[in-house]
């Protein structure tokens, strides 16, 4: 429902600041609030860095293959038509056989294409396990250049040990025609499917789990959220068709939701709430619209504090943070 201006003041009645101490505590029978800011548990940390090791080693044995393949499958080829004799290069120095013609042999173009695949299967293997790792353990967006290599960094791989090696088979002057077409088609495939398979086109950040977790504990007055085993999304309360799925309910911090590969707060909490008889912010709307910018990376979005309606009492009473830092400032609407 769209504010009214002139209900401003009872608002800020119904939303009485509280001292300090009490901004920072939760109600008592809830759990005490988290350290500002989202941070993973330690056993989604621990998870986090496992996926990456493996999708390095992966990575690595990948870039391993294409080396195989520039530096010994490359330079395989085999010689027909010679009569024996041995003719002196005098452009290189180096001696030939009189009317002889070198071929790429069969075994290695066969092996070549195997080759592809392998390192296909290896880079896009590792891509999911570091994209599964970061959305356990996301980079800052803040931190642009980080953000956009961590994230990103499956793409990279993929060109990585792809590109140079397509390029040689090109440039090979021992495969006919054909070889190069095959190779070259199938190498270039495979590497587009990588590359696209290696990009994350909606990565988590950490401002985006800030964002959820203080939007729920302002919501609920605590960090605690409820989701199952299937979908993408937590929920603020268990009472919802989203989750009557027969699966068992989680109860948890919102941590423990992205731990557990819920990697949001679903968008319909406002409706979530009026199901299970909780109270609604009157721009639920509005708070809903400033998680899904920040969700899509838009900087700078604010998100506003809940506005309660007359004679509503606010489940957290959260004052705001006064400009020197020093002294919190109540949350009030004038």
């Amino acid at each position: 429902m769209p504010e009214n201006s002139s209900k401003k003041p009872a608002r800020s009645a119904a939303r009485k600041p509280a001292p300090a101490a009490a901004a920072s505590a939760a109600p008592a029978d809830g759990p005490a609030d988290p350290p500002a800011g989202w941070t993973p548990t330690p056993e989604a940390k621990a998870t986090a860095t496992r996926l990456r090791w493996i999708a390095v080693v992966l990575w690595v044995v990948a870039i391993a293959a294409e080396a195989v393949g520039i530096f010994w499958l490359l330079r395989q080829r085999q010689v027909t038509g010679g009569d024996g004799q041995y003719v002196r290069n005098p452009d290189t120095g180096l001696l030939e056989q009189q009317g002889a013609t070198t071929t790429f042999p069969q075994w290695a173009f066969i092996t070549l294409l195997v080759l592809f695949v392998v390192i296909a299967a290896l880079s896009i293997t590792g891509s999911f396990l570091w994209k599964k790792a970061n959305r356990l353990d996301p980079a800052r967006r803040s931190d642009t250049v980080r953000f956009f290599v961590q994230n990103q960094l499956g793409a990279i791989i993929a060109i990585i040990a792809f590109v140079p090696l397509i390029i040689l088979v090109f440039l090979n002057k021992d495969m006919d025609k054909g070889q190069k077409t095959i190779a070259g088609i199938v190498g270039i495939a495979l590497a587009a499917l990588a590359v696209v398979l290696g990009i994350d086109f909606t990565p988590p950040s950490v401002e985006q789990y800030t964002a959820d977790q203080s939007t729920v504990i302002q919501l609920l007055g605590k960090d605690q959220v409820v989701w199952v085993d299937g979908g993408t999304v937590y929920h603020v309360c268990e009472e919802v068709p989203a989750i009557q799925t027969g699966s068992d309910k989680r109860t948890g911090t919102t941590a423990q939701a992205v731990e557990a590969g819920k990697t949001r707060l679903t968008l319909e909490f406002a409706s979530e709430l009026r199901k299970c008889g909780l109270p609604v912010p009157e721009n639920s709307p509005a708070i809903a619209d400033a998680l899904r910018a920040i969700r899509d990376g838009k900087t700078g979005t604010t998100l506003p504090a809940p506005v309660w309606a007359d004679g509503t009492q606010a489940p957290i009473s959260v004052p705001d943070a006064s400009s020197s830092g020093s002294t919190p400032a109540p949350t009030t609407t004038p």
